[in-house]
């Protein structure tokens, strides 16, 4: 009985110290992106809801930036999240509410700074809360 004990523990020690097959690998790479997508659009309500309760005059680039940096430091698939995210709501806000190219334009510019992890208080406006 203590052989097969011996056995079934040194078996259990050799598989998991082995390489996982690549479809084990694939769906856990799978699983850590989709992780980081969901915490990486947390991140981006976050910010949304920050810049909402703020209302702050100026400040929106402050928490496209943020917003961005937060979800991009996630990983990859909090980077794909937040550029999803930004790109919807800027089609949306360059067709629907009016708010003019050069808005947009200067919104997407904050985005990218923050997506690619330049620090978001480049856009912090003077008298912002600390809070935010």
């Amino acid at each position: 009985m203590r052989l097969w004990v011996c056995i079934a523990l040194l078996s259990t020690v050799l598989y998991a110290s082995a390489d996982r097959p690549r479809i084990v690998q694939g769906a856990i790479r799978a699983g850590q992106f989709a992780r980081d997508a969901v915490r990486g659009s947390w991140d981006m309500y976050r910010a949304y809801r920050d810049m909402r309760e703020a209302n702050y005059k100026g400040a929106d680039k402050y928490f496209h930036a943020r917003g961005n940096y937060d979800a991009a430091r996630r990983g990859p698939g909090g980077a794909w999240a937040a550029r999803v995210i930004s790109d919807a709501r800027e089609t949306w806000q360059g067709r629907v509410s009016g708010r003019g190219a050069e808005d947009t334009r200067l919104d997407q510019e904050a985005n990218a700074w923050g997506r690619n992890g330049g620090d978001p208080n480049r856009y912090r406006p003077k008298g912002l809360p600390k809070k935010y």
